[in-house]
């Protein structure tokens, strides 16, 4: 019996279009390109980063962590930082609580979620805490309210304003009820310092929900807010599934709530420093070596 492929013809490779017509998808490393995920434009990193991680297409605001906003506010090596080597321990021993401390410390280069100190801005001196989204989604433990307050203690000793920049989850869970308290601890270091004729101004970033929401976040003289920020206690879907309804169009968005007066400005990252300076000056803070103009 003669073979099947007895006439079949030799396979050319110069037949073969396959070769030359397919080509691989472009293996880009992240470390050049990132996917806005709002208009799904791939930008340079570089270029992103000379535009405050900001989407030049469609201005998506990225998440950036601690040290990055500190260095876009604060005057150039005008930081101080208080408390920096607080660091929170597994005080109830909830389960796997110190794998997720250091697994935190190892992906955002912080000790804890917040990192506080004191800055100037245009040369206004001014107490600054900014919390850290890389750390635990920056949720707020016992540590976390412990160096807000002290913070919020020694701007009122020394009679400073106070300019915090929140990012949050919400309450740490894996410290029960203690991460609770400081709702009330870092409210009552605000009652105080408000008492002594201080401004304290906040800047939502998103995400900004839970215990930090209901503490803190939304208690400053002045409320700003970077665009697109979700802002709120409970999330959306949270809401949506308790109520059994549709919830308005951009619901919990900074937009939203600026419209319902919880926010007083939607603010663009590259006019914040702007922004806060004009503030400053306008309840009286002095820049080093000059005058007053005066406060309202």
């Amino acid at each position: 019996m003669l073979p099947k492929n007895l006439f079949k013809k030799p396979k050319n490779d110069l037949e073969s279009y396959d070769k030359y017509t397919k080509s691989p998808a472009p293996d880009i490393p992240s470390e050049l390109c990132i996917s806005c995920p709002e208009c799904k434009a791939m930008l340079f990193t570089s270029e992103l980063n000379e535009n405050l991680d900001v989407c030049p297409k469609c201005g998506h605001h990225f998440r950036v962590n601690a040290r990055q906003r500190i260095s876009m506010i604060a005057d150039e090596d005008s930081f101080e930082e208080h408390d920096a080597n607080m660091r929170s321990r597994n005080l109830i021993g909830f389960p796997n609580y110190d794998r997720k401390l250091k697994h935190a410390y190892l992906e955002s280069a912080e000790k804890e979620g917040v990192v506080c100190g004191t800055a100037r801005i245009n040369g206004m001196k001014c107490c600054l805490f900014v919390m850290e989204p890389y750390f635990m989604m920056g949720s707020m433990g016992t540590v976390v309210g412990e160096k807000i307050t002290r913070l919020i203690e020694y701007a009122t000793e020394h009679s400073l304003p106070v300019i915090g920049y929140t990012v949050s989850g919400g309450a740490r869970m894996q410290e029960g009820t203690l991460s609770l308290m400081q709702m009330a601890k870092t409210s009552g270091a605000v009652k105080r310092h408000s008492d002594a004729g201080n401004l304290y101004i906040v800047v939502l970033t998103d995400p900004t929900t839970g215990g930090v929401t209901a503490s803190f976040a939304m208690e400053g003289d002045i409320i700003l807010a970077e665009p697109h920020a979700l802002i709120g206690f409970a999330g959306p879907r949270v809401i949506k599934q308790t109520m059994r309804q549709k919830l308005p169009a951009g619901f919990q968005r900074a937009e939203f709530l600026f419209e319902k007066g919880f926010v007083d400005q939607v603010v663009q990252r590259s006019e914040q420093k702007e922004m806060l300076a004009k503030l400053l000056s306008l309840h009286g803070a002095i820049p080093e070596g000059g005058a007053s103009n005066g406060s309202i």
